[in-house]
This record gives structure tokens, C-alpha cells and sequence, in this order.
């Protein structure tokens, strides 16, 4: 069992920056690809991006954040990151973190274990 808790949301303007930050625990955090998925309100939950743990970290980013966005994962830490850059207000959304054992990306929301969510919210 993993538990997965998201900090760093908040308030932004467009154009800032936030970094988010998933502490994982319970759990064989370094044999998990972790991703970030988000929901904005009255819209279905989507991928935004995902990092395995063989091959140096191969990621995935879905193509809106794609060149702004950035995974990450410490392993020593048990914790993945996702710096988001130059956000726009269509950014603005609930980001859950989550865990799936294995090895292969995924960017469908197959996952087996989700965090409580952080909102982000970003103004014009």
C-alpha cells in the first residue's frame, strides 16, 4: 500500500510558477512510474505527465504542458516533482499525483494508488 500526500499548490498569475511535490510512503516508491493528473472543474480528470523508474526516468507529458512542465523524482526522498512554468489559466485545476506499479508509462488513469489532490489556481 502507498500513500501519496501532494503539497505546493496555491494561487499564481499567468505566466508564474509553482513546483508540486508528492511525499510517497508505505510502499516500494522507487518501483512505481508516478504521474500527475489533473481536473478542472465540470471536466473529466486527464494525464498531464509521468515518469517511470528504469531507463534514467523516461517521462511523458501530455502535449498542453509539454516544453512548461517538468517531472521529477527522488528516489532517496520517495518524492516526485512537477515544476510548472509560464501557466496559463487553463491550468488552472485540482493535480492528483498517483503511483502504478511497474515499469511502462501510462498515460491513461489506470493507476492503483492516488493522492488527495492540490488545487492550483491561476489568474489573469
Amino acid at each position: 500500500q502507498v500513500q501519496l500526500v501532494e503539497t505546493g499548490g496555491g494561487l499564481v498569475q499567468a505566466g508564474g510558477s509553482l513546483r508540486l511535490a508528492c511525499a510517497a510512503s508505505g510502499g516500494t516508491f522507487s518501483r512505481c512510474v508516478m504521474g500527475w493528473f489533473r481536473q478542472a472543474p465540470g471536466k473529466v480528470r486527464e494525464f498531464v505527465a509521468a515518469i517511470s523508474w528504469v531507463g534514467g526516468g523516461i517521462t511523458a507529458y501530455a502535449d498542453s504542458v509539454k516544453g512548461r512542465f517538468t517531472i521529477s523524482r527522488d528516489n532517496a526522498q520517495n518524492t516526485v516533482y512537477l515544476q510548472m512554468n509560464d501557466l496559463k489559466t487553463e491550468d488552472t485545476a485540482v493535480y492528483y499525483c498517483a503511483a502504478r506499479l511497474g515499469a511502462y508509462l501510462v498515460r491513461s488513469d489506470d493507476y492503483d494508488y492516488w493522492g488527495q489532490g492540490t488545487q492550483v489556481t491561476v489568474s489573469s
